[in-house]
């Protein structure tokens, strides 16, 4: 019975899904083990949760990387955007994900703000 248990580990951790935005297969675990849903390389998924309602998503479109959000115990999660539907996911940040894209993705506000940086020196 043990290897029968060994043999459904190894193939839960072979599992691999195709990336929506640039067809790299990945795995469906990160390096440490933990689950991924997200492309290590360019960050992408796909709209497979209903995370309104629960359950499935019928729509399956392919979910963008808008923002990083920083939890009060200092854990990443990197927030998607459907491009179909518009829905909002947040996943954890995994310990492979391509770090130059997540920080482009954090400093973006930063580096494009909403108001013109020359406001600063009438303050």
């Amino acid at each position: 019975m043990s290897n029968h248990t060994t043999n459904r580990t190894s193939t839960s951790s072979l599992s691999t899904f195709a990336c929506a935005s640039c067809g790299l297969t990945v795995s469906a675990q990160a390096a440490d083990g933990a689950s991924r849903n997200h492309c290590p390389s360019c960050l992408h998924s796909r709209h497979v949760l209903d995370h309104v309602e629960g359950g499935p998503a019928d729509c399956g479109g392919r979910m963008s990387p808008i923002a990083i959000a920083v939890l009060r115990t200092g854990d990443w999660m990197l927030i998607h955007r459907c491009v179909r539907c518009d829905e909002l996911t947040s996943n954890p940040v995994c310990v492979d994900d391509n770090q130059l894209i997540l920080m482009r993705i954090a400093v973006r506000p930063l580096a494009q703000p909403p108001f013109p940086l020359e406001a600063f020196g009438t303050l």
